[in-house]
């Protein structure tokens, strides 16, 4: 890899500077002036911008009031929360500790207001609103109040999906705050609490930009590109988040223009709206609205999110698909010395392209060390409050963390073969199966399945060699095959394997495609219910071996032309 130019400090520090003018709440006139700047900027780096606008499921929060124990205490609301009518609601409080399903089997709630431990999200809110708490009562981990979304629905509403949105109202107070009522509560006192909560949720037009570079000796517009993205709107200023990562793709964005004559492939950057007000409303919109085409071209998507925070020291764990660990590890340890390890991604970070079946990375990339406050980031502890603006902007770590970025970029752009490699995919499913494979003995065979893993492995192994020493004529037919398994097994890691329609926003186990087999797996000998979980996971085992069988296929003709 050629040495790549380090991003300009004068430049990132002048993109922050911009970018801490405005509170940028999605859909309003303040977040629309802030992308022209975008726009502008990308424009004058040589690339064709379209801003796009479209409709949007936006909650944004107003004020809020909660009174417990005849004292008025501080908090907020949080967007997707039920507003109250203007007289509130009144009820009794009940603990459920940290939320969990057992602790809220534990309680009546129904009607209620629970208190609960930590920052406000969705997987609390599913739960009180499917057994019919009038409200929920998140304590901060710190004195701080965190803002978020709590929709469990990715995305916009379907009709379909309307029903899931929250049915309660939810409200954070301080740590020190909650500290009296949960000794109330465990002391067995009724505590009264009422809430007042003004939310302003609806429908309303949203921005996107898109701004495209395609490769120079590109012919025509159905070039493969990679997709790179980060979402613009704001809780308050937003400064690191997510200020820092907009100017990380902006420089390097400029950088990678700048030697666009060794780029093998197109650069498309999208800036969201919707992502903190609306659960990522305009990454699903847009992976809905241009399925066809990023189907077609799209190669892989690198998301970015709160680069560039002071005292963010551990590159270590950023998320990462299994094919892409390579490509994350070598970025990462050739701009800091530190041994990438990476995770599975969570369901968050606008990752909305897993169902057309393009392999991700990243999200957020530094993050703090471990503290002795459990929160819900490691992003600091300005993440998500009126405190997120320019002093807690580290320039050395916003350099540092967009040439990291940038080394990833440039490696998916200019490698003659898209460094994917399905062998790391094969492993992390064999590991799965294999964990399963003994408890469900006696109840489904999986050998065909594992043997079927088996060849595809085998194959991904002799593609990956053929990559090495590939002469020109043959590296598109091998990343047209790449592309094509990962539309295939993409889906497998992390959905339950439906490419048109988003799952939800709550926690998902790994390999949901497997969750038939899970379940049958972890039921009791002699249960009744095995005949119906059984017919569940023959389903999810059809749908795991034929995508393999088809990847195996599509490799199959790269390593033996006419053998299909």
């Amino acid at each position: 890899m050629p040495d790549l130019p380090q991003p300009d400090r004068e430049r990132l520090a002048a993109h922050i500077e911009e970018f801490g003018r405005r509170i940028k709440l999605s859909g309003t006139p303040e977040e629309l002036e802030s992308f022209h700047y975008l726009e502008r900027e990308m424009a004058s780096y040589g690339y064709r911008t379209e801003l796009l606008s479209h409709n949007a499921y936006i909650s944004l929060p107003g004020h809020a009031r909660v009174d417990a124990n005849g004292e008025k205490l501080r908090c907020i609301t949080h967007s997707m929360s039920v507003a109250t009518p203007s007289e509130g609601i009144r009820a009794p409080l009940v603990y459920v500790g940290e939320g969990d399903e057992a602790a809220f089997a534990a309680a009546d709630v129904t009607g209620k207001i629970v208190l609960v431990d930590g920052i406000a999200t969705e997987e609390v809110t599913a739960l009180a609103s499917a057994l019919g708490a009038a409200g929920q009562l998140h304590v901060s981990p710190n004195e701080h109040l965190y803002e978020m979304c709590v929709s469990p629905v990715w995305g916009s509403p379907s009709q379909h999906m309307r029903a899931k949105l929250p049915a309660t109202v939810v409200c954070t107070i301080s740590r020190d705050d909650g500290a009296q009522l949960r000794a109330q509560c465990q002391a067995g006192e009724i505590v009264l609490v009422t809430f007042w909560a003004d939310v302003d949720t609806g429908w309303r037009r949203t921005p996107l930009l898109v701004a495209d570079l395609p490769a120079e000796n590109e012919e025509g517009g159905d070039a493969p590109f990679v997709l790179f993205s980060g979402h613009h709107d704001t809780w308050h200023y937003g400064v690191m988040d997510n200020g820092g990562a907009n100017a990380t793709m902006l420089e390097a964005a400029r950088l990678l223009a700048e030697r666009r004559g060794l780029w093998r492939r197109g650069l498309r950057l999208c800036f969201w709206s919707g992502h903190s007000h609306g659960r990522y409303s305009g990454s699903t919109w847009y992976a809905d609205e241009y399925w066809e085409e990023l189907d077609r071209r799209c190669v892989a998507h690198v998301n970015v999110d709160s680069t560039g925070g002071e005292g963010a020291s551990v590159l270590t764990n950023s998320a990462v698909i299994d094919e892409l660990k390579a490509v994350a590890a070598e970025a990462v340890e050739a701009i800091t010395g530190q041994r990438h390890v990476g995770r599975r991604h969570g369901r968050a970070a606008d990752q909305s392209f897993w169902g057309i079946g393009i392999p991700s990375m990243f999200g957020s990339l530094s993050h703090q060390p471990p503290a002795p406050v459990k929160m819900l980031t490691a992003l600091g502890w300005w993440w998500h409050t009126p405190h997120d603006t320019a002093e807690h902007i580290d320039l050395n770590n916003l350099q540092r963390d967009t040439a990291i970025v940038l080394r990833v970029l440039w490696r998916l752009l200019t490698a003659p073969v898209l460094p994917l490699d399905y062998t790391a995919f094969a492993a992390s499913m064999r590991t799965e199966l294999l964990a399963l494979q003994d408890r469900l003995s006696g109840r489904m065979n999986i050998a065909n399945l594992l043997s079927q893993l088996d060849a595809f492995e085998e194959a991904a192994q002799a593609v990956n060699g053929m990559a090495k020493s590939a002469g020109e004529d043959a590296l598109e037919p091998i990343n047209r095959a790449l592309m094509r398994v990962s539309r295939l097994l993409v889906p497998l890691n992390y959905t339950s394997g439906n490419r048109f329609i988003h799952d939800s926003a709550l926690s998902h186990p790994a390999w949901p495609s497997l969750a038939g087999l899970r379940e049958l797996a972890a039921l009791p000998h002699g249960s009744p219910d095995l005949p119906f979980y059984a017919v569940h996971a023959r389903q999810c085992r059809n749908l795991v071996t034929h995508a393999l069988r088809e990847a195996h296929e599509a490799l199959v003709a790269v390593i033996e032309p006419g053998a299909r």
